[in-house]
């Protein structure tokens, strides 16, 4: 692998001939989280400067400098693969995660067992600022993913092995644009797989619209990334037919963006991403992490076993779980 410099340069890592035409495939990424951490890492908390997750102040950085974020952000990614963690996570719209992955990748040529994932549909508008009256902008349109392939490409090169539409809801044009499904095929027969990821009150809908788009005879989407905690967990059937036809499921937000992590009623963070990993449908669960300490807590998940039933009374409305996280300010 090389890395020859700052945004706009290329990783590069090997490519497997044998693979689904590229440097992995679904079949590639299940083989390789087999014997791996359950639980991934997800760069949304590290890769900017503000973000939603509650205690963010107590946790970064005072100086919420490029250099300071990225020195945790590997601090982050260093802790978690000596931890046995292979699937880390980031996006165009979170900042300069996927700029902070690369430079990791290349300092750790080791780590090349690892799985990459990123998402395309948000462009991040903040300017490094953590008061900026908007952060990211959504669009789902061909030439959005046009433009964000050739970003994540610049950055992360073939190491890139899984490309999600970023929080696809029933409205989404990428539903239903063909000439859109045309390109996401054509990534495809490279060899990265292809997916979306869910947010809002009808994700269970958004799931299985999406498991029904084909690209030339064949099932698109062959991962979905959703949210599912104690608070919010009206995705689960559908998430469960996703596995069922063999797509990759990964959990984001099992923590409710901090909710589940403190409070009197709450069940604490390890409590919680056990509870996701409970559900025989997960394949991953992200742990959002913003300090060592965090991730070592988050990480014991593995080591409990829990009966979500316990905490059954905690949900809530899909209406009122998504109006109340809409009000969370970044911080």
């Amino acid at each position: 692998m090389r890395f020859t410099g700052e945004p706009q340069s290329t990783l590069r890592g090997r490519r497997d001939p044998a693979g689904a035409g590229g440097w992995i495939g679904i079949v590639e990424i299940v083989e390789r989280l087999a014997g791996a951490s359950r639980i991934g890492l997800g760069l949304a908390a590290v890769g900017r400067p503000g973000y939603i997750n509650l205690g963010r102040a107590a946790d970064l950085p005072g100086e919420r400098t490029v250099e300071a974020m990225r020195a945790r952000a590997h601090e982050l990614l260093d802790r978690a693969y000596a931890s046995g963690v292979r699937y880390f996570d980031a996006a165009r719209s979170y900042g300069r995660a996927e700029e902070f992955l690369a430079r990791w990748l290349h300092d750790r040529p080791d780590a090349d067992d690892v799985v990459v994932g990123s998402k395309w549909g948000y462009t991040y508008t903040a300017g490094w600022r953590i008061d900026a009256a908007v952060h990211e902008v959504k669009d789902h349109s061909a030439a959005t993913f046009d433009r964000q392939l050739g970003e994540t490409r610049a950055l992360l090169g073939d190491r890139l092995g899984l490309y999600q539409i970023h929080s696809v809801t029933p409205d989404s044009p990428a539903l239903t644009d063909t000439g859109l499904h045309g390109r996401l095929a054509d990534l495809a027969a490279e060899g990265v797989v292809i997916g979306f990821s869910t947010s809002g009150p009808e994700q269970a809908a958004t799931i299985r619209a999406a498991l029904r788009v084909r690209a030339g005879g064949s099932s698109l989407f062959r991962s979905v990334q959703a949210t599912w905690n104690l608070l919010e967990p009206s995705a689960g059937p559908a998430l469960a037919e996703a596995h069922g036809t063999g797509c990759v499921v990964i959990v984001k937000e099992a923590l409710a963006n901090g909710r589940l992590a403190v409070g009197d009623n709450a069940p604490g963070d390890a409590a919680a991403l056990a509870a996701v990993l409970a559900q025989p449908w997960v394949t991953i669960v992200l742990s959002g992490a913003a300090t060592a300490d965090q991730l070592t807590s988050n990480l014991r998940a593995e080591q409990l076993t829990v009966d979500p039933d316990r905490w059954a009374g905690l949900a809530v409305p899909g209406t009122q779980y998504w109006s109340e996280r809409s009000r969370l300010p970044w911080g």
